[in-house]
């Protein structure tokens, strides 16, 4: 594609742009980009817009201002080539692994798709284990079932001595590859004898403590500087512990204000979900729906600030977790989560600290398995502490204690 003249071919994209809303940096973001890539066609000898991207790399080193300068990229190849407006949503993706595998490959991680079940939620865990493990294979040379070595699986796994694959990816490879023993016999079988054992590890539930807790809630009430919007979902989830998916897809008509209740379908399950609204959640989301939220015809609650209007995503919710963890001062070490996860482990471990059955608190987070409660005990001190045994019958040393 001719990409001189830029400038001329954009404009219908300004005009959309200054006619949505958009703020006048990004225009003028978009028409500086625009000249640049006019101006530097033949310099760079660019035959279309997709031989751009490989040179922004090379010239901005900064990762934020490269990730910038391709959205612009995009924002420009998708109006020029589709003829596709922005609308705050994301319409570039990255080719999936399996998409870059060859035939033999491909025909492997297809049958394995199929006799796992399409229907069953496991099968798209199969079928992405096994298509990142035969195109880690790919990128070392190998093209072949029959090419495959004990040497090239272990690496698949490890970098350098160090695990870089956990055990959730290796089990779904060794399940998908025996789905297709029947059919590819022995071939397949040495490749799971390849496979390294590797340990179900899990790491330690972390949990807000009361301190962390009750820093939170004054910086809520207190901090003026902490939108009606942020406050709403904080609260959300700090009295649901509804997940961060379900937050993002709250619908107008997922309130039930005349009966209090809030009604969902889970997005993880597929199951419906009914809890109570307690009045400080419904007062915290009927002042953001009053005073803050955008007029839209956008049907879910919590939406961007800026035009084109569109719903939240997690990673939007996670960030102004994140955003109030700071202003209330805690969880700023390196490894400390801040994500609005915490929130439902502390909703678990706070009904089991009240004597609350399992089979109600499961009901409660809307869990599949009562089983998954079982992650969240390790978490529950006052029952831990029933566990303990007494040392007082045992010697011990003068100074162990002494700090």
């Amino acid at each position: 594609m001719d990409i001189f003249n830029l400038n001329e071919k954009v404009n219908g994209l300004v005009s959309y742009l200054q006619d949505t809303g958009y703020s006048a940096m990004y225009i003028d973001y978009v028409k500086k980009m625009a000249e640049w890539l006019s101006g530097n066609a033949n310099h760079y000898k660019w035959q279309s817009l997709t031989d751009v991207e490989p040179t922004l790399k090379v010239l901005w080193s900064n990762k934020y201002t490269y990730r910038n300068k391709v959205r612009l990229l995009r924002v420009i190849c998708q109006y020029i080539e589709n003829g596709l407006l922005p609308d705050g949503r994301k319409h570039y993706s990255k080719p999936h692994h399996y998409e870059l595998l060859c035939a033999e490959y491909k025909d492997v991680t297809d049958m394995a798709f199929n006799t796992v079940g399409r229907c069953c939620k496991f099968s798209t865990n199969v079928k992405y284990a096994l298509s990142s493990f035969f195109f880690r294979l790919q990128e070392m040379g190998v093209y072949s079932l029959e090419s495959i070595t004990g040497n090239a699986v272990l690496e698949v796994f490890s970098k350098d001595g160090k695990p870089n694959m956990g055990h959730s990816l290796k089990y779904s490879v060794e399940y998908g590859l025996k789905a297709c023993l029947p059919h590819y016999g022995k071939s397949v079988e040495r490749i799971i004898a390849y496979l390294p054992a590797i340990p179900n590890m899990r790491k330690n539930i972390q949990y807000l403590t009361d301190q962390e807790l009750t820093a939170i809630r004054h910086t809520l009430e207190y901090d003026g500087t902490i939108s009606l919007q942020d406050k709403a979902i904080i609260t959300l989830a700090m009295y649901t512990g509804l997940r961060g998916c379900d937050i993002s897809a709250l619908t107008l008509n997922s309130f039930d204000w005349e009966h209090d209740l809030i009604k969902i379908t889970q997005v993880k399950t597929g199951q419906p979900l009914t809890l109570p609204l307690r009045a400080v959640v419904g007062n915290a989301v009927f002042d953001y729906l009053l005073k803050e939220r955008p007029r839209s015809s956008e049907p879910y609650v919590f939406l961007t600030v800026h035009v084109p209007y569109r719903r939240l995503h997690t990673s939007n919710l996670d960030a102004i977790c994140s955003k109030v963890m700071c202003k209330a001062g805690i969880r700023q070490g390196k490894n400390e989560r801040k994500s609005l996860h915490l929130f439902r482990h502390n909703v678990a471990t706070t009904l089991l600290q009240g004597g609350v059955q399992q089979p109600v608190i499961s009901a409660t987070l809307g869990h599949a398995s009562p089983d998954s409660l079982d992650r969240y005990l390790s978490a529950e001190f006052k029952r831990l502490k029933e566990c303990s045994l007494s040392i007082e019958h045992f010697p011990i040393g003068k100074g162990v204690f002494d700090v």
